[in-house]
């Protein structure tokens, strides 16, 4: 729907025309292109960027591998393909915010080069991506972009993330590959001039670097403040990183100016540094074209715009003139120059563009009625544009692929119009998102240009066929048989296992399986009019807007046989796993507590309390009641808790019954090796032995890792049940311990069981099953 007039007045806030107008001129200062790079959204230097964009006057990108679809979710159940959809918008308002241009070397949800989940190791990583791949993709960006300088935010060693590693390696290997013209790769040959590595240790609560940093070459300093708001680039860095809100980014800083980021010159075409990172590159455009009157016009013309601020009237002025000039020099440039100078002149028009559109007050605005249309569906449409009283004329219309129609009041969506792509290959701010665009025509002092701007919300086209299946993945405990209660959408129908019978009950599909259903996992299409469809996950948080996410239509369908001793369950959860909902899948009897339920009168009547990941973090009532849950443990109590980081609450001497510390820098207590030999230490122990017995075949068929933020050290009540541990490294104890407290029982699971359950893995609701049996 479109933006409320209050949430219109909120965006309006953040972005005073007058600071906009001064971030906008910016990038006409300089030439300078410098490119960070990174494997998940959210490693750009942001502070950094910031001091180089709008204190230094450098254009700037930021290339990254993957989506982060295996990161955790602070804000909601988003994972997977879904996560990378939402974390892909996050980093694009964050990019908004810094004027920075933004690129993904995976280009859909499907592609390898992913964030399959944490890894340790660069070599495993790219074995996953595949290095020529990967270096194929950056490469391509690179002759797209031609950035000057290269810079990752991590260092390849070990001890630290092997996504980050894996993009440090490749993003080196680039800057030869990329002016390599036998290296077969889209686009024009480019040489990097520079590749810069971090001289900081990326060490912190995650990752813990075994070597040094190399030595600094040189200082991007952090002092100074942005003239026109007066906040550091540190702060202005964190505005942007707090729309990394599934990461839960943002910092308050308080005001400080940043110690600077110490900068590794490593490679160099052009010479070493003398102290700044512009050094031995174009200043200008006559150090391009030597001799050439019309570039050194147009050096004057960019710099007098600059100067023109704050007076708007006297930079519209004076961008139009550079507008005349650039066009005159670039008419004029000779051939010899051009690969060097007309990606950098079509850079400063497109900068110049803004700038004539701030300048001059025109506003422009597209709407739609509604955010998602199917092929062939009209949609409600408004276009509206004010041009303030002066020199400026403008007009305004539509910008829309073939096929698709405008009216005045009306766009009509083409028949044979593609689903919207939730993984876009590159985003520039200011451009439009989707495929519908506003085309404004500015006339100023004789300069007439077209700029494409972006509708205030995009337009979500949906797939032509969309059935929905809810839920969309089933698991039947042939040991606790049940109907499975579905819901399609109307006409949709389920291709069934044989056997296998289905009515429609009061509206729901209900499957009922054979007495003999067979174990096993299948996945089941989901057709509509007999053709095969597409489901589509709809996603809407404030600070990303409506997002869409196609895939396939289909139902996952998996059937095992799980143990269950009666117990009368109660689950917490801090909205980060769906646990509740897998208990019931397998025939167990679950209350989902709210905080109102939170009392030691509930718990009395509960055998067993369940406490999914993060809630210590979001369910301060949970916090509260720690002292009442201990003793209830301490009555007889089963406790049961999911795995948490030590920043969620989680006080080692006081939040569980007995002092257990979680381990970090985390990347040094985790098996990422989803395959991992696990090892019973306890073969006899009850949670390994009932009323389920866990097996080698438990431990089959896992995804994306064993477990993280396992326990560092514990009281001697524990009990550590399992070992493993990732290739070359010594084994871990922290990823299941169990003691008994008094006539109780607490458990702490640092495996992800959640997410087993959510790829309907057999062995995890087994141990599951375990884990909620009474303590008595």
């Amino acid at each position: 729907m479109p933006l409320s007039d209050t949430a219109r007045i909120a965006a309006q806030r953040t972005a005073p025309s007058a600071l906009m107008l001064w971030r906008a001129l910016q990038p006409l200062r300089g030439l300078a292109r410098f490119m960070n790079t990174g494997a998940h959204p959210d490693d750009e230097t942001s502070g950094m960027l910031a001091a180089l964009s709008l204190r230094d006057g450098l254009s700037i990108a930021y290339a990254c591998s993957t989506r982060g679809e295996g990161g955790q979710n602070d804000i909601g159940r988003e994972a997977g393909a879904d996560l990378g959809t939402l974390r892909t918008a996050e980093m694009e308002r964050a990019c908004d915010v810094l004027g920075m241009s933004m690129y993904w070397l995976s280009t859909s949800p499907a592609d390898p080069i992913t964030d399959f989940g944490f890894s340790k190791s660069g070599v495993e990583t790219l074995g996953k991506w595949g290095r020529a791949r990967t270096l194929r993709r950056m490469v391509e960006i690179i002759r797209a972009d031609r950035p000057d300088m290269l810079c990752p935010t991590f260092l390849d060693i070990p001890g630290q993330h092997g996504h980050h590693r894996a993009m440090t390696e490749v993003a080196e290997a680039a800057m030869e590959a990329a002016a390599d013209s036998g290296f077969e790769a889209e686009g024009k040959p480019w040489q990097v001039a520079k590749f810069y590595l971090p001289a900081w240790s990326g060490a912190g609560d995650a990752y813990d670097d075994d070597l040094p940093p190399p030595a600094e070459t040189l200082l991007v300093s952090g002092a100074g403040r942005e003239p026109v708001s007066g906040w550091s680039w540190e702060e202005i860095g964190q505005h942007a990183r707090a729309f990394h809100a599934t990461q839960g980014m943002g910092r308050w800083t308080g005001g400080a100016e940043s110690a600077g980021w110490p900068l590794h010159l490593l490679r160099s075409r052009v010479g070493a540094d003398r102290g700044a990172l512009t050094d031995n590159l174009p200043a200008g455009f006559a150090d391009l074209a030597a001799g050439h009157a019309r570039f050194a016009a147009l050096d004057a013309a960019l710099a007098a715009t600059v100067a023109a601020f704050p007076d708007a009237g006297a930079v519209l002025r004076a961008a139009a003139a550079a507008l005349h000039a650039l066009r005159a020099a670039r008419d004029a440039c000779p051939p010899a120059l051009a690969d060097a100078v007309l990606h950098r002149l079509a850079r400063k028009e497109a900068e110049l563009g803004r700038v004539l559109l701030l300048a001059s007050g025109v506003r422009a605005e597209g709407r739609f009625a509604r955010d998602h249309a199917r092929p062939g569906e009209t949609v409600g449409a408004s276009l509206s544009l004010l041009v303030p009283d002066g020199p400026v004329s403008a007009s305004l219309r539509w910008q829309l692929p073939a096929g698709w129609q405008a009216t005045d009041a009306t766009i009509t969506v083409a028949a044979n119009a593609t689903a919207a792509d939730p993984y876009p290959a590159q985003y520039h701010p200011g451009a439009p998102r989707g495929p519908v665009a506003l085309a404004l025509t500015l006339v100023a002092e004789a300069q007439s240009l077209t700029l494409s701007l972006p509708s205030e919300s995009p337009l979500l086209v949906l797939p032509a066929r969309e059935a929905r299946v809810d839920p969309a993945a089933v698991f039947l405990n042939r040991l606790a048989p049940r109907a499975l209660h579905l819901r399609l959408s109307e006409g949709a129908k389920v291709a069934l296992p044989p056997d296998w019978r289905q009515e429609v009950v009061a509206g729901d599909l209900v499957l009922h399986a054979p007495a003999n259903a067979r174990p096993g996992a299948s996945v089941l299409p989901v057709t509509l009019e007999g053709h095969l469809s597409q489901t589509v996950t709809r996603i809407w948080h404030p600070h990303t807007g409506p997002l869409i996410r196609p895939a396939p239509a289909v139902l996952r369908l998996t059937v095992d046989d799980v143990a269950l001793a009666k117990a009368r369950i109660g689950y917490v959860g801090g909205g980060h796993d769906r646990v509740d909902h897998w208990l019931r899948a397998m025939g167990a009897e679950v209350s989902t507590l709210d905080d109102a339920a939170l009392s030691p009168a509930r718990l009395a009547e509960l055998d067993t309390l369940v406490v999914g990941i993060f809630a210590l973090k979001s369910r301060a009532r949970l916090g509260a009641m720690l002292p009442q849950l201990h003793a209830w443990v301490r009555a007889g109590g089963n406790l049961v808790t999911l795995y948490h980081r030590p920043w969620d609450n989680w006080i080692p001497e006081t939040t569980p019954p007995a002092r257990l510390e979680i381990g970090k820098p985390s990347l040094r207590f985790r098996v990422t090796d989803e395959t991992a030999e696990v090892r019973h230490l306890l073969p006899e122990h009850p949670l390994l032995t009932g009323p389920n017995a866990i097996g080698p075949a438990d431990w089959h068929g896992w995804v994306k890792e064993r477990g993280l933020y396992f326990a560092k050290s514990w009281d001697p009540a524990y009990a550590a049940l399992l070992e493993m541990a990732d290739p070359g490294e010594e084994p871990q104890q922290g990823a299941l311990l169990s003691a008994r407290i008094g006539e109780g029982r607490h458990s702490h699971c640092a495996l992800i069981l959640h997410l087993q359950m959510e790829a309907l893995v057999p062995g995890a609701f087994r141990l599951m099953a375990n884990l909620i049996a009474p303590a008595r």
